[in-house]
């Protein structure tokens, strides 16, 4: 058969790319062009291929430290900038960069060293960081503040800060945070992220949409946007776009641990049990039990037969964090599945004895009232019959709806119609929250004294006591005391830790 000749326009452009691929100046100009558009790993791999025909340039090494530091690589930003060292490079924008590399690489007190005594923005920026890294959410806090008054529209404070307020559900703070952000780079990929996420607090799910998508197309090498998409489309419940996203991503950095999370999470909700436990059993020992990776993990062995081992990491996670219902509910299930019967009914008794209840949370208490011949056995039977059942799980998630949206008078409208809602601590905390964000502080208080008078160990009422204190200005001492016990029951909980920051701690 007769060979086609190759066209000369693509022997052009093979060509070209092999004569950029040799050139220093050709690889540099890529760079700079990656890292323009905020695509760090291409403008490093880029710096680094002309630095093998440019070894020393001060310039390339420069960016070279940059594109390492905005991907959090300090090991890789600290060599870079040891080299610009030795080529004369300091003063302050070394010492700035060689602090955030000290950051990365979790050497606080070498962070600090290097800033001194400086004031300015970013250093204050970073000393909120390692604050935040050591869990201390009040130094973060007042970190992040005095770099915004220190003048000046640092854009990567005003982000960090701004996802800061995110956590803590002060939304407000975050779009003044937003704010300086557009004035200092309206087009830069967190901007319009931020944006997204502030609209999603919000509730208003097309306008975050909108701006993830923008985020998306302005930055197609970036796998936050399609992230953000992902986790969107399933708050919606449309399972096919989540997937085709998390296929999106997984091009781009199939080894990056938030896509890896976001494909377990397709995978669990397509009952692929086996993929989610090849997915995470690598990584096994380093799990953190509460999160969802997990508690997927943990749903993946109890689906794939190995109850023993899903319950230990069902009663680990519910140790840890006690107010889990997913946990709770999983090892309820774990406890049925090794025929434990009175452990199941003392596990699913919390769940099953609150009037949110719903189909599953019987379900579990039959069979393990059943098991264990609990007298309880009748009352969850006769509940599960009811057809006030449906009743109230249609207005718990018409209250959860609103909620989400900020509608705080149509959730507490509807929660106060729950049959029993005075005497369900889990109502009652929601009642609490609705009511403080409308400004009626009697009624908070109440509402999250009593919760808390009924399950007075659970942090969830130990926070929402303290934080309707916050809100309402009234008892800091107090309210100080229960947010500090809330955040010592459930350490890991961000929530927790921005609101006692907040509350002056």
């Amino acid at each position: 058969m007769k060979q086609r000749p190759f066209p000369i326009a693509l022997l052009a452009a093979l060509a070209l790319a092999a004569c950029n691929h040799d050139n220093p100046d050709a690889r540099f100009a890529e760079a700079k062009k990656a890292f323009a558009a905020e695509d760090y790993a291409h403008a490093r791999s880029a710096v680094l291929a002309a630095l093998d025909g440019a070894r020393g340039n001060r310039d390339m090494l420069l960016l070279l430290a940059r594109s390492n530091l905005a991907l959090h690589d300090g090991e890789g930003a600290g060599a870079a900038l040891a080299r610009l060292a030795d080529a004369g490079m300091n003063g302050p924008e070394w010492n700035e960069m060689a602090a955030e590399a000290a950051l990365w690489r979790g050497r606080p007190k070498d962070m600090a060293d290097l800033l001194k005594d400086d004031q300015s923005p970013a250093a204050w920026r970073l000393r909120g960081e390692a604050a935040l890294a050591d869990n201390d959410s009040a130094a973060a806090l007042a970190d992040f503040q005095r770099g915004m008054a220190a003048g000046g529209a640092d854009f990567r404070l005003a982000a960090d800060y701004a996802r800061f307020l995110i956590d803590a559900a002060d939304i407000d703070g975050a779009e003044r945070a937003l704010a300086v952000m557009r004035n200092a780079g309206s087009d830069r990929i967190d901007t319009l992220l931020i944006t997204g996420e502030i609209a999603q607090a919000r509730g208003q799910l097309d306008a975050a949409g909108r701006a993830f998508a923008d985020a998306a197309a302005r930055f197609p090498a970036r796998v936050e946007p399609l992230l953000a998409l992902a986790y969107l489309a399933d708050l919606r419940g449309d399972t096919a776009a989540t997937a085709r996203l998390s296929d999106q991503a997984a091009a781009i950095a199939p080894r990056d641990p938030k896509v890896v999370s976001l494909i377990v999470m397709v995978a669990e909700e397509a009952n692929n049990w086996a993929k989610v436990r090849d997915l995470l059993a690598p990584h096994e020992t380093t799990l953190d039990l509460r999160s969802a990776d997990g508690l997927s993990y943990g749903a993946a062995l109890l689906n794939l037969g190995h109850a023993e081992a899903a319950r230990a990491i069902f009663q680990k996670a519910l140790l840890l964090s006690q107010q889990n219902p997913y946990a709770r509910l999983m090892l309820a299930k774990c406890d049925l599945a090794v025929g434990d019967g009175s452990g199941a009914m003392q596990t699913i008794r919390p769940l099953a004895d609150s009037v949110l209840a719903g189909e599953q949370e019987l379900d579990v208490a039959i069979r393990a009232a059943t098991m264990a011949h609990d007298p309880a056995l009748p009352g969850y039977q006769q509940r599960r019959a009811s057809p006030q059942l449906a009743m109230i799980a249609a207005t718990a998630g018409a209250a959860t709806a609103a909620m989400g949206r900020r509608d705080w008078a149509a959730a507490l409208a509807a929660l106060r119609t729950i049959p029993g809602a005075d005497r369900d601590p889990e109502v009652l905390k929601r009642l609490a929250l609705a009511a403080s964000n409308l400004g009626q502080a009697d009624a908070a208080l109440a509402y999250a004294d009593h919760a808390l008078e009924l399950d007075p160990r659970n942090p969830d009422m130990l926070h929402i006591a303290g934080l309707v204190r916050i809100n309402a200005g009234r008892d800091r001492g107090l309210a100080q005391s229960l947010l500090r016990q809330a955040l010592e029951r459930d350490p890991a909980n961000r929530l927790f830790r921005a609101d006692l920051a907040r509350a002056g701690v």
